[in-house]
């Protein structure tokens, strides 16, 4: 028996947009979170209750949400990581990491 209540929310996928979906599950390739958004549409799609897909992929009711609503506003493109806020990553080469090293050392 599914756990939760039916929602309002709705997803029919296409039939490309679905191969792609499975194709994301079978995928070693590709970062795990972008899989588990793809699963969390298949089982919507599948009528599955928010709360019972949460449960099965391991993600907060909010975070469930939160991916569904960005596919149905952005397609497949809204469920890629957008960039982060804050301070932008240092590269070091292996000269700089050596130089810092001896004048800690020294």
């Amino acid at each position: 028996m599914p756990r939760g209540r039916t929602t309002a929310l709705t997803v029919r996928l296409t039939p490309a947009e679905r191969q792609t979906l499975r194709a994301w599950q079978r995928s070693t390739r590709l970062p795990a979170s972008l899989a588990r958004r793809g699963r969390i549409l298949l089982l919507l799609a599948d009528g599955r209750t928010i709360t019972d897909i949460a449960a099965t992929v391991g993600l907060s009711r909010r975070h469930t949400y939160k991916w569904i609503q960005r596919f149905v506003q952005e397609g497949l493109e809204g469920l890629t990581d957008r960039p982060t806020t804050g301070r932008p990553r240092i590269e070091l080469r292996r000269d700089d990491l050596r130089n810092q090293h001896e004048m800690d050392v020294g």
